[in-house]
């Protein structure tokens, strides 16, 4: 067909794609008319499928065809993308564009504020702040052109957005990034429902920690379902309505963090939900458990900077942990695609949107195909929303939203010219469009002659003269018009300047001035293409790497260590049994149990002999009361917040693990803080070092729940406080309160759950009864399925709270600091209590005025069962010591001081039947000591977790040395970073929070140190 065509300025005006656009002689081409037909391209029509030489043919903002074979109509704009790619803009599934930045609706929350236990949204709305499930994103979207132009200038045309505010966030829209007004953007008005562990800009106190925020979700479900079923039992809630109404929306999590991901899982499993999940970019380092989850993910590819760290003082504060993620992050995608993981790549959490390509790239180079790459921005994310149909390919019927680009959109030296969204298009660096990269003759015509020189274009903005030296020229391109200036050698002061028009036949020709600034004319005419250098991604990818370890970060294995079978000779065997301490004694373990004791044991096959004369071997010690391996322990916004379960926030690569079970630690139950007179559900766990927050946990234990007596309670040492209660009376009344609320809410279960007339009632009491996991916890309390370690110190409060626990029909388990117990250690008795105490810590704040070293011995010999425990992270590292301080203060025996530690805090714990002693068919728990166990000198060389070696003295020393090669060499790949240029980081050292349950003000200590 014949074609006219038109010059570069009329063109340029009508169309904006400059001389590569033809129109039809029959007729004038309207731009009014949306459509174009994209000739001779490489049309990239999703990631599996390509066509090569293809035509595109898009008429108002949707796609009519593509293929080889597509008649021109007669009034199409034609656009010729001769050597150029055709790609699907891409999809973004977490976003807030076009949605206003929330804001706090008037005054803060402080830990010491008074818990505001309603929400101050005028409505029908829920209790909770944090739960905006009534947010609906398309009422409140916006269309922005400016933030629009970000995405689009990236490579995407279309965008889930939602409010990032609140632990239920409502619903996102799905919407073009088109610059039209919102109702012609938006793809799919409710697209999805969005949730996370943020409580946002709520300004109620509750919750303040992780585990709150888990157990509000869980309310969440389980009052929606109820009033699903209840509509008007309670009145109109249209937060829960919203909740209900949002379930058969896709349900996208942002959790943020490897470990956040599982608990995010957890929760929809125990509701029958299946999150997309949004990670945080450091799950390759646990990608089984990923995978475990099932779930589809959203990427972000946020890696982190090179650090400063020239100077060794600032290196050393910083954590291998943090050095390995500097290295490894760009791994993550391509860990989820060798895993088999469904995921999506997503630009947010960058600072600087114009890394995104190159960081997709970062992630090819380590090992992310470009396939997959290109699927978890089209494809799969339209796939999640259901909306596939419309978006993610370039296919007959779908919207116009596409890229074009000068080659393979992976690719460094890939340029994006426009992006078409809605068939409208959009430049980004369209002044490219015409290569000129190659090789030119130049030659200027002056009056001396001419001289030529050779140019090497790289692109539309870098160029080098080649001659005897090679010289920088500065370059420019933009489409048409080109200039140039350099140096006619290295030695001049002066430039030659140049200034011209590209031809048609690519002939470059123009005016401009010498060196002398004498006028001149020019022209340069194309020599050859430039050879294009081949990647380097297989040379990276051979290059040293830090390795994935369990836990990631330092004393972590390469492969999690196994049970053996191991067989003690010649020991020193302190059995914390009516046996005694035994000499000379052998002890065999094997599948995890202690499996025989005695002298002279013949080897067993496939036995590790290990040789323990001279040393002394203990069952390993139990702390009773612990705080590390958390993420949070307080829940400090009420004064009952028994629906919080430690066990849902555990942070197994918590270093102090590891410490501990270099002091001999096998076992430590993690309690609640002490801000709440009933606190949170406590956690025991086993000290399994690389294991997962699950792995931890020590099974079938019984489970217990914290309370807490006086001044962290009552907090009256805290001006802003008027938290009920501020009294020891008032702590009292709480209890009493509580326990009556949770008689009457059982009562009405058991009211539901009698027939009644002809008519029975549901088998499920929860059909008729709303479900309170508050009270759930408590009624558990009563019938003896759960146990209470309470903080306690004055006298007084001790006995009224057995009382009250006497009175409802219960027993106080373990009475925890308890330093007044020598006080009333007969009530305690006669009561059935346990203790756990501080072997001598007294004077630290006026609850402890009349504190005592003794106060052990004297609890001990009034026939109580007493524990040692720690309450500090560097202290259980040392609780051998600690009892053998009862030794000194009240003569207690080293056998019964030993059982302080071990045997009796598994009594207190209910599981002395199984760990705490060295007894045939026990848990092989076990600790090999260097010297006897209450001696300073004693250090442990293996600590044993159900007969795997989880620390070796000697393997300790080896993984000290590693570290330190490790830490070397990646602080040496960070500073060559900075001496070729790159841009780096500040220096930032590393921290991790040291969590306990007492300080000199009542709450949480809480301290930063590195890891």
């Amino acid at each position: 067909m014949k074609k006219l065509i038109f010059s570069w300025f009329c063109c340029a005006v009508m169309s904006g794609v400059y001389a590569q656009q033809t129109f039809p002689v029959n007729g004038v081409a309207d731009e009014r008319s949306g459509t174009y037909i994209f000739t001779h391209a490489t049309i990239v029509k999703d990631a599996q499928t390509t066509l090569q030489n293809a035509s595109l043919l898009i008429q108002k903002g949707k796609i009519i065809a593509v293929g080889n074979d597509i008649a021109v109509p007669k009034d199409a704009i034609v656009v010729d993308c001769k050597g150029k790619y055709i790609i699907p803009s891409f999809i973004d599934l977490y976003s807030d564009y076009g949605i206003p930045a929330p804001r706090r609706s008037g005054g803060g929350f402080s830990y010491s504020a008074p818990a505001q236990l309603t929400s101050n949204t005028k409505g029908a709305y829920g209790w909770n702040q944090a739960i905006k499930a009534d947010a609906d994103a398309a009422a409140l979207f916006e269309a922005d052109n400016d933030k629009a132009k970000n995405f689009r200038d990236i490579g995407f045309g279309t965008v889930l957005t939602h409010r990032k505010d609140g632990i239920a966030r409502g619903t996102g829209t799905l919407v073009t990034l088109a610059d039209k007004k919102e109702n012609l953007v938006i793809v799919k008005e409710k697209a999805s429902a969005h949730y996370s562990f943020s409580k946002g800009t709520s300004t109620q106190s509750y919750p303040t920690s992780l585990m709150g925020a888990i157990a509000l979700l869980r309310q969440s479900y389980l009052d929606a379902a109820w009033y699903k079923s209840n509509p008007t039992a309670e009145g109109v809630n249209l937060s829960l309505q919203a909740w209900n109404n949002n379930q058969q929306l896709p349900q996208v999590f942002d959790a943020g963090d490897k470990w956040a991901d599982i608990r995010a899982d957890r929760i929809g499993d125990e509701f029958g939900v299946q999150y997309i999940i949004k990670g945080g970019g450091n799950e390759y380092q646990r990608i089984k458990e990923i995978a475990a989850t099932k779930a589809a993910f959203i990427l972000p590819v946020n890696y982190p900077h090179a650090m400063d760290v020239e100077d060794p003082d600032n290196a050393r504060l910083v954590s291998l942990n943090d050095l390995k993620h500097w290295e490894m992050a760009p791994v993550n995608a391509a860990a989820f695609e060798k895993a088999g993981i469904i995921f999506c790549l997503t630009p947010a959490d960058l600072n600087d949107p114009k890394q995104f390509l190159p960081n997709i790239r970062k992630a090819i180079d380590n090992g992310l195909s470009e396939q997959k790459a290109l699927e978890a921005l089209t494809k799969t994310p339209a796939t999640l929303l259901g909306v596939y149909d419309k978006v993610g390919s370039i296919e007959a019927g779908k919207l116009a939203n596409f890229l074009i680009a000068s080659g393979p959109i992976f690719k460094e030296q890939s340029i994006v010219y426009q992006n078409w969204v809605q068939g409208e298009k959009y430049t980004v660096q369209d002044a490219e469009w015409n290569d000129i990269k190659g090789i030119y003759t130049l030659v200027l015509h002056s009056g001396k002659g001419d001289i030529n020189y050779t140019i090497d274009v790289k692109n539309a903005r870098a160029a080098n003269i080649i001659n005897t030296d090679t010289l920088p020229v500065k370059f420019s391109f933009n489409g048409k018009l080109v200039s140039l200036g350099f140096k006619p050698n290295k030695k001049s002061k002066s430039v030659i300047r140049l200034s011209g028009v590209v031809n048609d036949d690519s002939s470059w020709k123009g005016n401009g001035a010498d060196a002398d600034g004498n006028s001149l004319l020019w022209t340069a005419l194309f020599s050859k293409t430039t050879t294009i250098k081949p990647d380097t991604a297989a040379v990276q990818q051979d290059l040293p790497m830090a390795k994935i370890t369990y836990p990631f970060g330092s004393y972590g294995w390469d492969e999690l260590p196994k049970q053996e079978t191991l067989l003690f000779k010649s020991a020193a065997v302190w059995t914390s049994e009516a046996e005694g301490n035994l000499e000379n004694t052998d002890v065999l373990v094997k599948d995890g149990k202690i499996v025989r004791i005695g002298k002279n044991i013949s080897n067993v096959s496939g036995a590790k002999i290990i040789d323990a004369t001279g040393k002394y071997l203990t069952a390993g010690i139990i702390d009773e009361h612990s705080h590390i391996a958390t993420v949070s322990i307080n829940e400090g916004a009420q004064s009952v917040t028994s629906e919080v379960r430690i066990g849902d926030n555990l942070n197994p690569d918590d270093i102090n693990i590891y410490r501990q079970l270099a002091g001999g630690v096998t076992a430590s139950h993690i309690l609640h803080g002490s801000a709440n007179t009933i606190g949170g559900q406590t956690q025991l766990i086993k000290l399994r070092w690389g294991a997962d927050d699950e792995g931890l946990k020590f099974k079938n234990a019984d489970p217990f729940i914290k309370f807490a007596l006086g001044e962290n309670v009552k907090r009256t040492t805290s001006p802003a406080n008027n938290r009920f209660p501020d009294t020891r009376m008032g702590v009292e009344q709480v209890l009493t309160d509580a326990f009556q609320r949770a008689v009457d809410y059982e009562n009405a279960l058991k009211k539901a759950s009698v027939a009644t007339g002809k008519k029975k009632q549901a088998a499920n009491p929860f059909a008729a009864v709303r479900r309170d996991l508050e009270l759930d916890a408590l009624v558990e309390i009563m019938h003896k399925k759960r146990f209470i370690t309470c903080h306690s110190y004055v006298q007084s409060e001790i006995t009224y709270t057995m009382r009250v626990a006497e009175k409802f029909g219960f027993r106080i388990n373990t009475f925890t600091h308890i330093l007044e117990g020598y006080k009333v250690a007969d009530k305690m008795k006669a009561h059935g209590a346990n203790v756990s105490t501080f072997a001598d810590w007294f004077g630290y704040k006026m609850e402890v005025a009349d504190a005592i070293a003794y106060n052990a011995a004297i609890m001990q010999k009034m026939g109580l069962n007493v524990c040692i425990n720690s309450d500090d992270a560097e202290m259980a590292r040392r609780l051998n010591q600690e009892a053998a301080k009862t030794v000194k203060y009240g003569g207690v025996t080293e056998e019964e001081a030993w059982k302080m530690v071990t045997i009796n805090p598994a009594k207190a714990l209910h599981v002395d039947d199984r760990t705490g002693s060295i007894k045939t068919g026990k848990d092989a728990d076990l600790v090999l000591w260097s010297n006897n166990p209450l001696s300073i000198y004693a250090k442990p060389e293996k600590t044993i977790v159900d007969g795997t070696v989880y620390f070796d003295l000697e393997h300790d020393l080896q993984l000290r040395r590693t570290i330190a090669e490790e830490r070397n060499r990646i602080i040496q790949k960070m500073t060559a970073e900075k001496k070729s240029g790159t841009p780096v980081a500040a220096f930032k050292p590393s921290t991790y929070i040291t969590l306990s349950c007492r300080d000199d003000h009542g709450d949480e200590d809480e301290q930063n140190n590195m890891q």
